[in-house]
C-alpha cells in the first residue's frame, strides 16, 4: 500500500503514549499536528530525526503545530527512549502495526530478516484532519524539515 497523498483525510488512530495513556488524532483537532514514523527507537538515524524534531519545537508552536513520534516499539522502550534524549513531545506505541499500515508506511519488505516496522515519515495534518505533508524517506535520509515548515507556514 502506498503513503497517504496531500488533501486526503487523515485516519483516524490511537496509540499507546509513554505513560501508557491513549494519544489519538482527535486530540489535536484543531491544531496541526506532524506525525513523524520512525522504524525503531536507539538507532543513529531514528535518533537523529526525533532529536531534530525536537529542537524545531519553537518554530512549530509559533505555528499551532504539535509533534508525535510513532514507531512499533512498546512504548515501555518508548519512554526510556524519548527520557534518554529529552523530547519534549508525545511517542506513541504503534505497538499493533494498525496505525503504520493506515497510513501506509508499514514496511512489509525484508531488511537483514526484519520487517513489520513504520518506514521513515513525515505528515502534516492541519486542524481539520486533513493531509498537508507526506514524505516517505528511503529509511537512511531524514524527513526534509524545511518542507515540513513550509506546509505549516501555508496553513
Amino acid at each position: 500500500m502506498a503513503g497517504l497523498v496531500v488533501g486526503e483525510k487523515a485516519p483516524d488512530f490511537t496509540l499507546v503514549g509513554t505513560d501508557l495513556q491513549p494519544i489519538s488524532l482527535s486530540d489535536y483537532k484543531g491544531k496541526n499536528l506532524i506525525l513523524h514514523f520512525f522504524p525503531l527507537a536507539f538507532t543513529s538515524v531514528c535518533t537523529e530525526q526525533l532529536c531534530t524534531a525536537n529542537g524545531e519545537e519553537n518554530d512549530y508552536a509559533s505555528l499551532n503545530a504539535s509533534v508525535v513520534g510513532v514507531s512499533v516499539d512498546s512504548p515501555f522502550v518508548l519512554d526510556k527512549f524519548s527520557k534518554e534524549n529529552n523530547l519534549n513531545f508525545p511517542l506513541g506505541s504503534d505497538f499493533n502495526r494498525a496505525v503504520s499500515a493506515a497510513y501506509g508506511v508499514l514496511f512489509e519488505g525484508d531488511f537483514v530478516g526484519m520487517t513489520g516496522f513504520s518506514m521513515r515519515s513525515a505528515f502534516v495534518i492541519d486542524g481539520a484532519g486533513f493531509i498537508r505533508y507526506a514524505e516517505t524517506t528511503d529509511g537512511k535520509s531524514l524527513p526534509n524539515f524545511e518542507h515540513i515548515k513550509a506546509s505549516l507556514h501555508k496553513l
